[in-house]
């Protein structure tokens, strides 16, 4: 067969194709290594996980191991805005080993200083102040003014407060004494709004990760349940997929049935109703659109539009029920396809693991280049200084113009920053790193896309199958893939990714320009949104097709793509027909999935359900299994489905080839399914 032939020729005779972009995707997957040792060289993540004391040192860590809890000197600071803007309290800050649990101002610890009280207050010093007396100890700022009654909250010390009635307290007291005079305890509220305001974040997190330590397992049990479900809808396809095709079919036709039946009856009950009878048009514009449901026009509108629609679709069906019927049974091939080729369904997981690779480099590479900055100290002062907010060097300040000029000012840690080469560079390591993760994924999704293709392809090409099938024709594909095509697979994935990040770009500047008043340029950023994601989506068809084209005859990606865009575009009709078959039914098999699971996980989690009381784990959010078993059985069913739709795609670009190559002739017989050439209405001249 001169089709098979074909394809068997270019087996034996492959040869490596865009080896240019492959060697540019080489370069740049070094390259993109490089950047992961330079950011893990200066990065460290530790600046985002754990408090930094005023000099920029990590509490719990090093000579501060036995120290993880972060004390302000004066909480009431930390009420500033520049807290917001700088993410430090101006007020000194050091690490203790645990938060101070009694309540007495500098001036009392002094009066003791041969007691206990003393000693215990001396270990929430930034130093060991001696002798000096209280009013050198302040100006110097070693010591706190003052010690409140705290507790530990997110690695750091804030001041007990609780209520008594209406009136705020702190260790059970309305008032506290910060060394200078008596406060309100209410007065703390505001530092410690402000302190937190960047910190509130972690805490939710440490609850949804103590929900996934109790409940993993019963997630792991949903998402198998999923599974199982997947490959029942599957089988259920090829023995049912005519049925459920044509019973979705009907639906639709009801549905429109029913609407226009529904706007009949408003139109008919509205007759008498006074005011109903008055046009559109007499009516006018009006905002609150529940007024245009009252007039009688606008349900005959509605008949109107819908019975347009109804009998389009009715003449549509007329005309395409062959078509539909190609479809079913390209469904039905393609079941046939994947029960030969059952590895093919657990494919997805090792394209799910190549992709966690991808996501998990590019994650950990961003946290080392966004933590890879050098600690930046700044002067402050409580009084008006001319130095406030300016960059300085904690090792000499004490003997700068800025102590001369500020005598109460201090050089504290503000935060993370540098001013060397490197940290100017930064955003364009950054750029580089979002950039390759784009091509890099994509590369992953183009390779499962060709394994695929290629595994599908020798299915249907193979005369009498499954014997003249390779034994194992997905890590045949794999090889084939990766030995001769990854060139292509760049090219493809970099074509994607160029547009990807032209979106995220555009998304960036729709994200800066949010308060411009400039109508025009809102309305030229929505229209290159808009075509760019248009282009996004016919590349991602295209390249998906294209794949096809390369695994089954092995040339280059750009005469692939032509050959692939003129065949579908001689067979357009069809295409759209067998694409929107497919993707509506594969749509409402996800739906389908997700929904029984969902309801399933629902009832267990939430504890509504008598049964499942004793066995649902206590959460702090029963809604974080339940969202993680959702997201988890749609992957779990698109992977699946993913795998079946690649199966109709690369059978249909068969379909197509074999019936523009071959006539049926002994010489060039058809090499599609009995059921297909009867559908079709074309026979083999040898049977």
């Amino acid at each position: 067969n001169q089709i098979y032939s074909k394809y068997f020729l270019s087996l034996l005779h492959r040869g490596c194709t865009d080896i240019v972009c492959c060697i540019f995707f080489i370069v740049a997957i070094v390259g993109y290594v490089a950047v992961g040792i330079l950011a893990w060289t200066h990065g460290d993540p530790r600046k985002v996980i754990y408090p930094t004391d005023s000099m920029g040192q990590y509490c719990g860590q090093g000579q501060l191991e036995k120290k993880p809890l972060l004390f302000y000197f004066n909480m009431m600071k930390c009420a500033s805005p520049m807290v917001l803007l700088e993410f430090q309290c101006p007020t000194p800050q050091v690490c203790v080993e645990k938060c101070p649990d009694r309540t007495m101002t500098l001036v009392t610890a002094v009066g003791k200083i041969e007691s206990e009280d003393w000693g215990y207050y001396k270990s929430y010093c930034r130093a060991d102040p001696g002798t000096k007396s209280v009013p050198q100890i302040l100006q110097e700022k070693l010591c706190p003014a003052y010690l409140i009654s705290s507790k530990p909250f997110l690695q750091r010390c804030f001041p007990s407060l609780g209520k008594k009635g209406e009136v705020i307290t702190v260790g059970d007291q309305e008032t506290f004494n910060d060394g200078d005079k008596i406060r309100d305890a209410k007065d703390l509220v505001a530092g410690m709004k402000n302190a937190t305001i960047v910190m509130e974040g972690r805490q939710v997190a440490m609850k949804i990760f103590e929900d996934y330590t109790k409940s993993w397992y019963w997630i792991l049990i949903c998402l198998l349940i999923a599974v199982v479900v997947s490959l029942i809808f599957i089988v259920l396809l090829r023995y049912l997929a005519g049925i459920m095709v044509w019973v979705m079919i009907v639906m639709v036709i009801a549905v429109f049935a029913y609407g226009i039946v529904h706007c009949s009856i408003k139109y008919v009950n509205l007759k008498d109703t006074p005011g109903a009878n008055i046009t559109l048009q007499q009516l006018g514009f009006q905002p609150d659109f529940s007024v245009y449901l009252h007039i009688r026009q606008t349900w005959l509108a509605f008949i109107i539009i819908l019975a347009i629609l109804e009998v389009i679709i009715i003449i549509v069906l007329i005309f395409l029920r062959n078509r539909i019927r190609i479809a079913v049974e390209l469904m039905k091939e393609a079941s046939r396809a994947v029960g030969y080729v059952m590895s093919s369904l657990f494919y997805p997981i090792f394209t799910f693991f190549l992709l966690t690779i991808v996501i998990a480099y590019w994650g950990v590479t961003a946290v080392f280049l966004s933590t890879s900055s050098e600690p930046v100290y700044k002067v402050f002062n409580e009084t008006v200084c001319p130095h406030a907010r300016e960059t300085c060097i904690p090792e000499n300040f004490t003997l700068s113009n800025m102590k001369r000029d500020c005598p109460r000012s201090e050089c504290l840690f503000a935060f993370y920053g540098g001013e060397t080469p490197y940290h100017k560079y930064l955003i364009f390591l950054q750029f580089y790193n979002v950039f390759l993760f784009f091509w890099c994924a994509n590369f992953v999704t183009a390779l499962g896309q060709m394994t695929l293709a290629g595994a599908f392809a020798s299915y249907y090409w193979a005369p009498n199958k499954p014997n003249d099938m390779p034994a194992f024709p997905l890590c045949a594909s794999l090889g084939r893939s990766l030995r001769y095509h990854t060139g292509s697979l760049a090219f493809g994935s970099l074509i994607l990714a160029i547009v990807q990040i032209i979106r995220v770009l555009l998304e960036y500047i729709d994200h800066k320009l949010k308060g411009a008043e400039n109508k025009f340029a809102k309305f030229l950023l929505c229209c290159l949104k808009c075509c760019f994601w248009c282009l996004e989506k016919f590349i991602k068809f295209m390249n998906r097709n294209t794949y096809i084209m390369v695994a089954i005859y092995g040339k280059n990606f750009c005469r692939s793509a032509r050959d692939a865009f003129f065949l579908l575009m001689r067979n357009v009709i069809r295409v759209v027909v067998l694409d929107k078959v497919t993707d509506f039914i594969l749509f409402l098999g996800k739906l389908l999935i997700v929904g029984l699971v969902g309801i399933f996980a629902f009832f267990f989690f939430s504890g509504h359900t008598d049964a499942f009381k004793g066995a649902a784990p206590s959460l702090h959010y029963y809604w974080v299994p339940i969202l993680t078993v959702l997201v988890g059985s749609y992957l779990i069913a698109h992977g699946f489905f993913s795998v079946y739709a690649m199966c109709v795609d690369t059978l249909f670009l068969c379909f197509l080839e074999d019936l523009e190559r071959n006539d049926g002739s002994p010489e060039r017989p058809y090499l599609m399914s009995e059921n297909l050439l009867n559908v079709l209405k074309k026979k083999n001249q040898a049977n």
